[in-house]
């Protein structure tokens, strides 16, 4: 359970595993249980059931499900593990996964790796695990969960907002992880270039014209009508709300889209780096 430590200093997260854990007590308590005949039911140590419930430890999806069992709770236990997940995720990742929840459209570009959304899992952890210094295991292990659950978003029936990718194609000749990661990656894209309300497109290295040469920046069109911009550079991840910097980015965004190939291009453009790999 080691890369389940809670994170003490984030006060949102904070409060969200306080009442986990308080109700995880009473219902214990309630039972007549002491944490070490607690611990010997659902199979975990008497130290792991107290750091628990003194909110040291972040407690994982089976070990809900067991005292959901143990404790005859009905399923009002393990129902408290999806805020339990948020609560494990990086306050950045969670307020980034709210506005893209409130987005009516979400426009990317990137010109080093693939955009988050649209990474698999085994390439994302090889983004992760190339970054200096290293990440701990469990650092690792926590940024890549928390990515692939930004990406429930792709599979909203009827809130998913309009999605518009312009990939550099330095992010497909790219090998991060090796040729067999990045073929499944490609491969992922083709698939989700497949949606209805996805628009993938590539900006060719032979292109003598590139708006983006200034780095990867995403906006996101809210449903209020205000836009936010999310630019991510070396130690510094910035959200960007000031209306004459949110212009910019969209006009930007649509010269970049303008000097990129149509969709169609795009996809058979993809096909063709599949077949060479």
């Amino acid at each position: 359970m080691s890369e389940w430590e809670a994170g003490l200093d984030d006060e949102e997260a904070g409060a969200v595993m306080r009442t986990v854990v308080r109700q995880l007590k009473l219902w214990r308590e309630a039972a007549g249980l002491t944490q070490a005949e607690f611990g010997t039911a659902i199979g975990y140590g008497e130290e792991l059931v107290s750091s628990v419930e003194r909110g040291r430890r972040i407690p994982r999806p089976e070990y809900l499900d067991a005292a959901d069992d143990v404790l005859n709770a009905g399923g009002r236990i393990a129902a408290m593990k999806g805020d339990v997940a948020e609560a494990r995720y990086p306050k950045k990742v969670r307020d980034v996964k709210r506005l893209e929840a409130e987005a009516v459209e979400i426009c990317s570009y990137n010109n080093s790796v693939i955009d988050g959304l649209l990474q698999t899992e085994t390439y994302a952890r090889a983004v992760f695990s190339s970054r200096r210094p290293q990440f701990t295991e469990e650092e690792l292990e926590q940024r890549v969960a928390a990515r692939l659950a930004r990406q429930e978003i792709l599979g909203a029936s009827t809130t998913r907002p309009l999605l518009s990718f312009v990939l550099c194609e330095a992010t497909l000749r790219r090998l991060i992880g090796g040729k067999m990661v990045m073929r499944n990656q490609i491969e992922r894209l083709l698939e989700v270039a497949g949606l209805r309300d996805v628009d993938l497109q590539v900006l060719p290295l032979s292109r003598e014209e590139n708006s983006g040469l200034g780095g990867p920046f995403r906006l996101l069109k809210l449903r209020n009508g205000a836009a936010v911009g999310l630019n991510e550079v070396q130690l510094t991840n910035r959200v960007i709300i000031e209306p004459k910097e949110t212009t910019v980015l969209d006009m930007r965004y649509g010269i970049i889209r303008a000097q990129a190939l149509t969709p169609r291009e795009s996809l058979a453009f993809i096909e063709t780096v599949l077949g060479e790999s």
